[in-house]
């Protein structure tokens, strides 16, 4: 029976609360102790400068094929790194490019008047090839 102010005679229908928080504390304070400290946060990869003998990236080492627009109707003439390539020998040529690079990135630049139905496919031909990551690149400014 609860405490109330006023007579003794009267019947109080008012629940004790004060031993259910004393048993909600001590579970607090026993799960608080038995769980252990999580002091390892979420693993992430940060980037690391480069060491300071280490060569500089070369911009020729990237792999640029470039679609050029010949007119309307016609398919685009493809470039790698500024040679000419055909489009049947594109998968071949990235195939023997990429046997001997461990980095395998390529970048897809197109002309603005390109469709884009080429730029997939190239885009296509070149995962096939063996390309881990592509990148488009836009037009310069």
């Amino acid at each position: 029976m609860s405490m109330t102010p006023g007579a003794r005679r009267d019947l109080s229908s008012d629940m004790n609360v004060t031993p259910l928080i004393d048993v909600l504390l001590v579970l607090l304070i026993i799960f608080m102790t038995i769980l252990p400290e999580h002091k390892m946060g979420e693993m992430t990869l940060v980037p690391q400068p480069p060491p300071p003998d280490a060569r500089a990236a070369n911009p020729e080492d990237q792999i640029v094929i470039q679609l050029q627009d010949a007119g309307a109707g016609h398919t685009p003439n493809l470039k790698i790194n500024q040679e000419p390539v055909s489009w049947d020998g594109l998968e071949a040529r990235l195939r023997a490019v990429y046997q001997m690079r461990v980095d395998r990135v390529a970048f897809v630049r197109g002309d603005p008047d390109v469709e884009f139905e080429y730029v997939a496919q190239a885009v296509d031909i070149t995962h096939r090839a063996g390309a881990d990551r592509i990148g488009l690149l836009g037009k310069k400014d």
